[in-house]
C-alpha cells in the first residue's frame, strides 16, 4: 500500500510540477446565479472553446466535476460558507467532504486547490473562529488521502481587510483581524499554499472620488508624468491592480510573513450598469479584461514582488442576473449562456487571435465630438497609429463621405481592430465610442466585419508580446516536490524491473 501510495504521489507531483514550470495562468470564475444555466456539459465546451485552462467553482457541483474530467482543467473548488462550521467543528466531517468531493474525482478530474468559503472575515465575521479550524481539517484529510502535495486548501478574502491601500508600502490588515489573519498566514506558510485575494479596480476607482485616473483602474498606460508613485518606495504603479496586491503583499509582511505567493481569485469589470453606473459599460470591461490577461501572462508580479507572477481568476463566466443588488452586480459576464460565444472579444491566451465573432464591436468616432481632437485623432491613427488609411484615400471605396466625422471613424476602427490585442483602445481624446453595429456601406468596409475579406488592405499586422519572464515563487515548490518525485522514483525502479 505504501509504495502504491507513492506511485500515485509521483503521478500527482509530475503533473503538479509541470502546471507550475507552464507560468502564469488566467482562470475565470463560474458562478450560478443564473436563470438558463448552460448543462455542465455545455459549460465545459464553452470553456474548451476559449482555450480556458483553471475555473474556479464556489461549490464541489459533481455534475460539473464529472464533466470536467479528463479535460486537464485545473480546478479550484469551493466549501460553501454553509459547509464551514460543520467541517470547522469536526474532522470526520472534513475527511468525509475531501472523499466526496476530492478523492472521488481524482486524477480524472484535475483538482488543484481548495478554496474555503469567499469573504468570510468580511461577510460573516460570525464564522470566522472557524475558519482556520475547517482549512486545518480539510488539510490533514488531504493528507489522509495522500493529496496534500497535490491539492492546496486557502480561502479568499476581499481588499476591505486592508483600511487604506494607498500607499501600497503602507498597508496593513484591519488590526481587529489580526489573531485571525495571523492564524491564516501561518497555515499558508506551514502547507506552502497561497493567499487568496479579490481585488476589484472597479470598486476601487468607483468609490475613489476622482482621486486616480480610470485609466489607472483599466490597467491602460500611463505618461510619465501621471504615474502613480508610492512616496516611500519610489515604486511606479502602472495599474491599480498591481497596486492592490502589492498592499496585500505590504499587509503581509506586516504580520512578518514572507514568501507567501498572492493568487487573485476574483477579479473583473461589469459591463452594465445603472444610470448612476456610467462606468460599468462594455468598452471598459473589453479594456479591463484584455489588459488584465495581458499583464497576468506576462509572468511579472507588482513592483515589491517583480519575480512572482499574479496568476488570476476573472470574474466571471455567465451574467448572473439572479443577483441583489444595483444593476452592475449582474453583468459581469464574459459569454452569452445561449451558445457560449463571447459578449465581446476577450483572448484567454494573450496572443493576438480574439475569440468571438470579430463583427461583434467596432470603433467610430463619436457623435458631437470636438472637430480639431477628431482631426488630430484621424491624423495620429493613419501616422502614427499606423492604421491603413488608403481606403479614404480620394477615389477608394470609403472616401465619401468626404468629411473628418466618416473617415476618422475609419481610420479609428482600423487602429483598433488591428491593435486592441495588445492594448489599443477606442478613446482618441473621448472622440471615439464602441458600437457593436457594423458600420460599413456599399463597397466600404470595416475591419472586423464578417464581410471583409481576408489578406489585402484587410489583414492584420502581427505583433510581438514581451518575453516570458521567470517562474518565480513557484520554483521552491518545484525543486521540493521533484525532490520527492526522484524520492519515489528510486524506490519503483528497482521494483519495475523485479
Amino acid at each position: 500500500m505504501k509504495i502504491q501510495n507513492c506511485h500515485t504521489s509521483v503521478l500527482l507531483l509530475t503533473f503538479a510540477t509541470f502546471n507550475i514550470v507552464l507560468g502564469a495562468f488566467v482562470g475565470v470564475n463560474i458562478g450560478t446565479d443564473v436563470t438558463d444555466l448552460p448543462s455542465a456539459s455545455n459549460i465545459v465546451a464553452t470553456l474548451k472553446s476559449h482555450q480556458i485552462t483553471h475555473v474556479r467553482l464556489y461549490d464541489a457541483n459533481a455534475h460539473m466535476l464529472q464533466a470536467l474530467s479528463n479535460t486537464s482543467i485545473e480546478v479550484l473548488i469551493g466549501v460553501t460558507d454553509k459547509e464551514i462550521l460543520r467541517i470547522g467543528e469536526s474532522p470526520s466531517v472534513a475527511a468525509s467532504w475531501i472523499s466526496k468531493n476530492v478523492a472521488a474525482y481524482m486524477p480524472h478530474t484535475n483538482i488543484t486547490t481548495i478554496a474555503v468559503g469567499s469573504e468570510v472575515i468580511t461577510s460573516i465575521p460570525n464564522i470566522a473562529p472557524v475558519l482556520v479550524p475547517a482549512m486545518n481539517h480539510l488539510h490533514s484529510a488531504l493528507v489522509a488521502s495522500n493529496l496534500h502535495f497535490r491539492v492546496k486548501v486557502s480561502t479568499p478574502q476581499s481588499m476591505d481587510l486592508i483600511p487604506k491601500s494607498f500607499p501600497p508600502s503602507t498597508a496593513t490588515f484591519n488590526s481587529s483581524w489580526n489573531s485571525t489573519i495571523h492564524q491564516i498566514l501561518q497555515f499558508l506558510k506551514n502547507t506552502n499554499s497561497s493567499y487568496m485575494l479579490n481585488a476589484y479596480p472597479y470598486y476601487g476607482y468607483t468609490k475613489g472620488d476622482g482621486i486616480f485616473p480610470i485609466e489607472y483602474a483599466l490597467l491602460r498606460s500611463l505618461p510619465a508624468v501621471k504615474k502613480i508613485v508610492d512616496p516611500n518606495t519610489l515604486f511606479h504603479y502602472d495599474s491599480m491592480f498591481d497596486a492592490m496586491v502589492d498592499a496585500t503583499y505590504y499587509s503581509i509582511k506586516a504580520l512578518n510573513f514572507n514568501d507567501i505567493p498572492i493568487v487573485v481569485t476574483e477579479t473583473g469589470w461589469p459591463r452594465l450598469g445603472g444610470s448612476h453606473e456610467p462606468d460599468a459599460n462594455l468598452e471598459n470591461a473589453e479594456t479591463y479584461n484584455n489588459n488584465l490577461i495581458r499583464r497576468v501572462l506576462n509572468d511579472s508580479g507588482p513592483p515589491s514582488q517583480p519575480k512572482v507572477a499574479i496568476n488570476t481568476y476573472i470574474y466571471e463566466l455567465f451574467d448572473e442576473d439572479k443577483r441583489i443588488g444595483p444593476i452592475s452586480e449582474k453583468h459581469w459576464g464574459l459569454f452569452y449562456t445561449t451558445n457560449g460565444s463571447n459578449l465581446y472579444p476577450l483572448s484567454f491566451s494573450g496572443s493576438n487571435q480574439i475569440f468571438g465573432n470579430s463583427s461583434a464591436s467596432f470603433c467610430v468616432a463619436k457623435d458631437g465630438a470636438d472637430a480639431d481632437k477628431m482631426e488630430a485623432g484621424l491624423d495620429w491613427a493613419c501616422g502614427q497609429g499606423r492604421a491603413n488609411c488608403g481606403s479614404i484615400q480620394a477615389g477608394k471605396p470609403c472616401y465619401f463621405p468626404n468629411d473628418v466625422k466618416s473617415h476618422a471613424s475609419y481610420a479609428y476602427n482600423d487602429y483598433y481592430q488591428k491593435m486592441r490585442s495588445v492594448g489599443g483602445t477606442c478613446d482618441f481624446d473621448d472622440t471615439a465610442i464602441i458600437t457593436t453595429q457594423d458600420p460599413s456601406y456599399g463597397s466600404c468596409i470595416y475591419a472586423g466585419s464578417s464581410n471583409m475579406s481576408i489578406g489585402g488592405d484587410g489583414s492584420f499586422s502581427s505583433m510581438a508580446l514581451g518575453p516570458v519572464g521567470p517562474v518565480g515563487a513557484g520554483l521552491k515548490l518545484q525543486v521540493l516536490s521533484l525532490h520527492y518525485v526522484f524520492s519515489c522514483t528510486s524506490l519503483l525502479l528497482p521494483l519495475m524491473l523485479l
